[in-house]
């Protein structure tokens, strides 16, 4: 199996008037979706990782196949994926002991932007090991709106960063050893507009019953986060 899973489609009698004609239209699995997901990373971050890589700093970049291949391009529709939310899933697997507070800024570079030409929400503002997971509004992150949705998502890029947010990239700490090594695994699920986040549709995924609900720190304001690039 893959391990973005399927996209997961509707159980209503929509489907079953819609299943004979779906052959004509565009596969079920398309069509009906209520979330996906972007991408499941786990990783290892140094600081040298930090300071080598390109073309930014404190950056790991998830691109090709380490995300869904099957997204969607048009994130409005046949499902609304754009007005709906993003669930977010950190796991801090390593962590340098003393409980600095970390938080990492989960940037969405489009195919096609507008304005500014990217936007960014972020992983809870954390001290310890553990899982942590948050539900984000679409609309509600820092320059959602500089994004044309209809032309879908290319990449997707994470910062590390301390509690300061926009301007606190790890790499320039002098005391980064509070922040490297580390081991994490992300994954955000996209769900659609008036869906629930479904933690049994996405494959490979542990139970997680401690798990840390949380507010996103790194969703700061457009000054701080003007520097991300």
């Amino acid at each position: 199996m893959s391990p973005y899973g399927s996209i997961q489609v509707g159980r209503s009698t929509f489907l079953a008037l819609l299943a004979g004609m779906s052959a004509l239209i565009m596969p079920p699995s398309v069509c009906h979706a209520e979330q996906f997901v972007l991408f499941d990373v786990t990783f290892t971050f140094t600081k040298a990782d930090a300071d080598t890589s390109k073309p930014s700093k404190s950056h790991y970049y998830v691109r090709g196949n380490a995300i869904n291949p099957d997204r969607p391009r048009d994130w409005t529709k046949p499902v609304d994926y754009r007005n709906g939310t993003v669930h977010i899933r950190t796991e801090v697997i390593e962590k340098p002991a003393g409980g600095e507070p970390t938080t990492w800024t989960l940037c969405y570079i489009p195919n096609r932007g507008q304005g500014n030409g990217y936007g960014c929400t972020g992983t809870v503002l954390y001290r310890e090991k553990g899982v942590y997971e948050q539900d984000v509004s679409m609309k509600s992150f820092w320059e959602n709106d500089a994004i044309v949705w209809s032309e879908g998502i290319k990449q997707m890029d994470l910062v590390i960063k301390d509690k300061s947010g926009g301007k606190g990239h790890a790499h320039q700490r002098p005391d980064s050893e509070k922040f490297f090594p580390t081991k994490m695994r992300i994954t955000m699920v996209q769900v659609s507009a008036g869906s629930t986040y479904d933690p049994n549709l996405v494959p490979n995924l542990p139970q997680s019953p401690a798990a840390t609900p949380g507010t996103p720190k790194a969703s700061a304001t457009e000054n701080e986060q003007k520097t991300d690039k």
